[in-house]
């Protein structure tokens, strides 16, 4: 099967919206499944997990394929939680084209917005599918005028229902059905088949002005259109069907073989640094016969394969066998296991090319993000941005005896999912998880506990920064005289102020005073006493250091002198610039009902929180704010006990700001008193 005859997808939506109900109606009406599955049953393709099948939702994202009318269809089913996010930013970055799904009985939701939003943002092709059209509360002609309120005029319908509700009985394709239309939609099919032509030939000028001056445009140039206008974002297609009862299903397979981009249509961008430590940028051709460029976009620990990474090929044939590197390794490695993937099962294939989307089993040294090349040049492809998680919990082994076995699960845990966390903090030492919520993080946690691990929890202490507002010089002369030869150095130094730009340290130093072999250990000595804290255990972050005179001894200058004198200079500066503590803030999204709106903005101002914006979407509120991390520890629960469980939230790390003082002195005190206890 060539590169043109591949279409490869990401599903995604809010929770509940039927995308795994709808893979299950794709599979089956492809003939790739001989019985369809249900999510009550808990037997989908898609949903294999055994904390999916626990929870009756998506948790990753799942690799299908199917096979229809002599075309190939990849699919990534993704959840739609929000705090399952990575699982769409891994779906979307495999796929050329998004099918973003909405309930016809809810409409425009919370994960609706953000996901298109990151389709969006990725120059991903949409296809919105308005699902559940046989519910009771099903309203197609709101829903699609919300769709295109919210999203805007590119929003077209390309399917209408025959109905609606339990009368819901199939869909007109206003581009090809329009003929054969149902009596009691013929008009409307016709008076939307013309304006949907018009929203497609308006992709292409020359197109366009033929069409304004009445010449009829044959269909295939119509349907090269449509691609071009898909691609190009002037074009969203909105289709409708119910899955459970395959109403609508099959046009919707014809659509995606159809009318959507194949592989060879996408060009995708590789870069690597040159000599010059400028970027380089290539655009790759889409060949099988090209070079090796294939992408890790997921990975996974099996319980009877082992790892498992997922890859999209962009460029190029990997063959069983075959050595290849990749960014993550230091050398070539042998590929000896390609997995064509269904779910959980998976089937050997003796190569994979362009377009393809495969798994590669037992290679430790594949991460997701990582690329994969038959040459060792420096080229990659961009990974894929993920939100930097901001949930964060504190955690200790209840049997010290594990506490091993407790840090090497939760590492075996972030390797499959970009939005956990595992570290331990420098400055607190303790084992620190993060996640993209709560219930993200009791997710991984109750992963623990099933395979007998208990832990205790608790909020981590904030990792508090310290910076200076002002500029203050030093001169410091560390001097020690010990029986033999003693120790000698003297430097004088100016700090000021680096706003985000981290530590600078500049050699001023001219004639001689320093000679060049100790200069290297004041900046050591510095760099030593931020990480310390001048304030104890409170990093010292976006200095620059100007080293500007000093002195030394021929015989009792040394390396540890200079240090010495350098740690001594940046404390005693340090205290006369103005020092500031920081504390991280976060850019806050709460989505809720208007009804709560006052309730949400007053408690955020009680919190230290800054609103920045606020947007409509439906009856639904967007609250977006600025707050620092200490304020927002418990705000899961906060948040469901003001909204009774009706709000939703997400937070993303933004900046570190000032700490005013009455909250700055206590954090400050408690760090000196520190200090204290250890030194009695």
């Amino acid at each position: 099967m060539g590169i043109a005859d591949i279409r490869n997808f990401a599903l995604v939506g809010h929770n509940w919206t039927g995308k795994t109900t709808l893979a299950e109606s794709l599979l089956f009406k492809a003939g790739a499944i001989k019985r369809k599955g249900t999510i009550a049953e808990k037997n989908t393709v898609s949903d294999f997990d055994a904390d999916e099948k626990e929870r009756g939702g998506s948790i990753e994202a799942s690799v299908l394929h199917l096979e229809h009318k002599g075309k190939r269809i990849n699919l990534i089913d993704c959840p739609g939680a929000p705090d399952f996010v990575a699982g769409p930013i891994t779906g979307m970055a495999a796929a050329d084209c998004v099918l973003l799904t909405v309930n016809a009985a809810t409409g425009v939701e919370v994960m609706t917005r953000k996901l298109w939003g990151m389709a969006e943002a990725r120059s991903k092709p949409r296809i919105i599918v308005i699902t559940k059209m046989d519910n009771e509360q099903a309203k197609f002609d709101e829903v699609l005028a919300s769709l295109k309120e919210i999203f805007g005029a590119s929003v077209t319908p390309l399917f209408i229902p025959v109905g609606v509700g339990p009368a819901f009985k199939g869909v007109v394709n206003l581009l090809h059905d329009t003929a054969g239309a149902p009596a009691e939609v013929a008009e409307q099919a016709k008076d939307l088949a013309g304006s949907l032509v018009e929203t497609i030939v308006s992709a292409d000028e020359k197109l366009m002005e033929r069409y304004l001056n009445d010449e009829k445009i044959p269909p295939e140039e119509i349907s090269g259109c449509f691609t071009k206008g898909l691609m190009s974002g002037t074009f969203t297609p909105v289709l409708c069907c119910a899955a459970e009862k395959d109403l609508g299903v099959e046009d919707i397979l014809d659509v995606l073989i159809e009318d959507t981009p194949s592989p060879a249509d996408i060009r995708v961008k590789i870069s690597r640094k040159g000599k010059d430590g400028a970027v380089e940028e290539q655009v790759l051709e889409p060949k099988a016969d090209g070079p090796l460029f294939a992408q890790v976009f997921k990975s996974k620990r099996d319980p009877f394969i082992g790892k498992l990474s997922y890859v999209r090929v962009y460029s190029g044939t990997l063959t069983h066998g075959e050595s290849a590197f990749s960014s993550g390794g230091s050398k070539a490695e042998k590929f000896a296991q390609l997995l064509a993937v269904q779910g959980k099962d998976t089937k050997e294939v003796p190569s994979a090319s362009a377009g393809d989307i495969f798994a590669i089993a037992k290679h430790e040294h594949l991460n997701t993000g990582d690329t994969i090349t038959s040459t060792d040049d420096g080229w990659v492809i961009e990974k894929p941005p993920f939100p930097v998680p901001m949930s964060a919990l504190a955690v200790t082994a209840k049997n010290r005896n594990e506490e091993g076995k407790v840090s090497e699960q939760l590492r075996h845990l972030a390797e499959n999912d970009p939005t956990f966390k595992v570290d331990v903090d420098p400055e607190t030492h303790e084992l620190v998880i993060h996640g993209t919520g709560q219930l993200h993080l009791d997710l991984q946690l109750g992963r623990l506990k099933k395979i007998g691990i208990q832990v205790d929890t608790k909020p981590p202490k904030i990792p508090y920064r310290s910076t200076i507002a002002g500029k203050a010089e030093i001169r410091y002369r560390h001097k020690k005289q010990t029986g033999g030869s003693g120790q000698f150095g003297e430097v004088n130094i100016l700090i000021e102020g680096n706003p985000g730009k981290g530590y600078e340290f500049l050699d001023e130093i001219v004639g001689g005073v320093i000679p060049n072999n100790l200069i290297p250990s004041v900046d050591k000595g510095i760099v030593k006493k931020m990480a310390e804290g001048v304030w104890p255990g409170i990093q010292v972050v976006d200095v620059k250091v100007h080293l500007n005179d000093g002195k030394y001894h021929p015989v009792d200058s040394k390396d540890i002198a200079f240090q010495i004198a350098g740690r001594e200079a940046f404390k005693q500066a340090f205290l006369k610039a103005k020092p500031v503590l920081i504390e991280p803030v976060v850019h806050l999204e709460v989505v809720i009902p208007s009804k709560y709106m006052g309730d949400i903005t007053g408690h955020l101002s009680s919190h230290r929180g800054r609103i920045s914006g606020m947007d409509q979407m439906g009856d639904m509120q967007v609250v977006k704010a600025q707050v620092p991390a200490s304020e927002l520890q418990n705000y899961s629960a906060e948040l469901k006990a003001m909204t009774g469980g009706e709000g939703f939230y997400s937070m993303e790390f933004s900046h570190y700001d000032a700490v005013p003082s009455n909250v700055a002195n206590p954090v400050i005190e408690a760090a000196m008193k520190r200090q204290t206890a250890s030194e009695e």
